[in-house]
This record gives structure tokens, sequence and C-alpha cells, in this order.
């Protein structure tokens, strides 16, 4: 890859990129992320910042000249919420899907990085003992956000088939933590605790299940692959890729580590039921022995990523501010 076109370009695959001498045009209409996290980019003499919504694709397909490889990481993440505006999930995520590939086809391009979601899976049968591997059958799905992620792999997957795609990659992931984090539990917890040190709500009974994983651990799972060609000789032309570490932890867990961090002893006010909201998969860990064949592991652990998350908030907290 030479010139790459990063749809949601705030995160930190486009500085990744661009320290690797790579070309990129991010595409962003700011809706989520923050203009601050492109300082650094927007110094470099190898990016261009072009501010557009997926769902405008004549402008999309005019900012995509001359790329080679798109990867599509913008998408309206907001599960919990998503009965108050369901359109959203069908436009952010499954139109601009299709948008995207038909801008890609307009400017033949043939390569492709796909953000989807293990949430995709729904609630499947998981045990401790047999993570969710990408083989699994889907289920009903429980989120308007995994049946629009859904419709979107499926989209990715008749291009290719169709031969409008040489190599898809599809990335289903677990929650990301880390530097430029701004949505999530430890998000919602760390604010709760700043305005109330002495009690934290949460949503559930505490005993979800959840599997996470680091950005920068993730960043480098996209690189490695798509760099390898994984995709150019599989069925299809399709890869599928679950994304995460080879654990998980309950969420009673992650609020002992948050505190024991901040040196706090909140009163826990739990919502009550084994899932914080409608849509809400109580257990999520993804089976990733597939892309640990290729080379790849994770090199933070989920509490480890969990307390950088929470340091670079409390370094940051504007962007509780931005948020609003």
């Amino acid at each position: 890859m030479q010139h790459v076109f990063v749809t949601g370009a705030s995160g930190f695959l486009v500085d990744r990129l661009l320290a690797d001498g790579i070309t990129v045009t991010g595409w962003d209409n700011l809706s989520t992320g923050q203009i601050r996290f492109l300082d650094g980019a927007l110094q470099h003499p190898k990016f261009k910042l072009v501010r557009g919504d997926n769902l405008d694709l004549p402008a999309l397909t005019a900012a995509m000249k001359g790329v080679d490889f798109v990867f599509h990481l913008a998408a309206n993440a907001d599960i919990k919420d998503g009965w108050q505006h369901p359109r959203k999930d069908l436009e952010q995520n499954t139109i601009a899907t299709f948008n995207v590939l038909e801008a890609m086809r307009a400017n033949g391009v043939k390569r492709i990085g796909f953000s989807s979601t293990g949430s995709v899976y729904g609630e499947a049968l998981v045990t401790p003992e047999r993570p969710t591997p990408e083989t699994d059958t889907f289920p009903i799905q429980t989120s308007l956000y995994g049946a629009s992620k859904s419709a979107g792999e499926g989209l990715l997957a008749a291009y290719a088939e169709g031969n409008q795609i040489d190599e898809a990659y599809i990335f289903r992931f677990v929650s990301i933590l880390g530097e430029r984090y701004t949505h999530g539990h430890v998000f919602d917890f760390y604010k709760q605790l700043v305005e109330h040190p002495d009690r934290l709500r949460v949503l559930g009974d505490g005993s979800q299940r959840k599997s996470y994983l680091y950005v920068q651990d993730c960043v480098e799972a996209l690189l490695h692959v798509t760099r390898n060609h994984t995709a150019r000789d599989a069925k299809h032309h399709t890869q599928i890729y679950n994304l995460g570490t080879p654990e998980y932890v309950q969420v009673k867990d992650s609020i002992a580590a948050i505190c024991e961090a901040l040196n706090l002893s909140p009163k826990l006010e739990f919502t009550g039921g084994d899932r914080g909201w409608i849509g809400d998969n109580p257990f999520i860990y993804l089976d990733t022995k597939r892309i640990q064949s290729t080379g790849w592991k994770p090199k933070l652990t989920i509490r480890q990523g969990i307390i950088k998350t929470l340091r670079w908030l409390e370094a940051n907290r504007w962007v509780y501010e931005a948020r609003r």
C-alpha cells in the first residue's frame, strides 16, 4: 500500500501509516472524532484531511481518487442508545459502507479493511472453554449496531465475489481501550467518579464478562494481515479475523482495577439484571487463534489496557467537555 484512504481518520491508524512512510487521505465528518487528535498528522507532508460524510457519495468518490487501499473505520458505535435513533445505524453503518464500496468501484480501488464488531455474533454460545470462532453461525441479532455491521460484512463479501474487490478484510473487534478513548465503560466510570467519588452507578449486576483490546495492538493487527495479503488467496477473496485478547474480565473486575488506581472505594449501585441495556451481550469472548496463527499477538493485557485508558483520561479531561 502506498496511498491509503481512512474513513474515521482521527484514530491512531493514520499516525502509524504516516510513520511508516505511507501517504494518507483522511476522511471524517468529526461528529465523534476530535480534530485535536489529528494535530500531529496535519503537520505531516503526506497527510491530507478531507471533511465529509459517507452519505455524500459524489464527495466521497472525489476524495478517494488516487488511493490504492481503504480502511473503512467510520461508524455509529452508539450501541446502548440505538433505539433512540434507529435510522442512524442503517445510514452511518450500512449505507455508508455501500457508498464506500461504490466510491472504490468508481476509482478502481481493489483492497479494503473493514471494522466490523464481535456484536455480529449476537448472544453466541460462549463458554470459557470455547470462545466464539469466526466460523460460528450467526444467531438472531440482538442490536441494531450488530445488524448494521453484519449487513456491511455481507456487502463486502458480495463485492469481492463479484470481482469488484481483490482483497476484503473484515475485522470483528471487541471493545477497544487506550488513548483517544471517548466512549465506553472506563470513560463513563471515570466521569462518574470525578463527579461523585463516593458512589458508582453500574448498569446490570456487574457480572457481565467482556474482552477488550488495547488500541495500539489493534492497529498492529490491521497492518500485519493487510500487508501480508492474507485475503488475496482466501476463498472468495474475503478474510475474517476476530480481534481481541485471549482473556475476558467481569465488569466488577474493571471497576476494581479503576478504583484501586484512583485509590477510591465507592458504593456500587447496580441497576440489576445480567446486562446493561437492550442489545447488550452479557458475555463477549472471541477466539483469536486465526489471527494469532499469522504471527500477531496482543502485547497488553486487559487490565493494562484499562489502566492506560484511565491515565489518559486523567490527563485529558477536555474530552468530556468536547463530547457534550
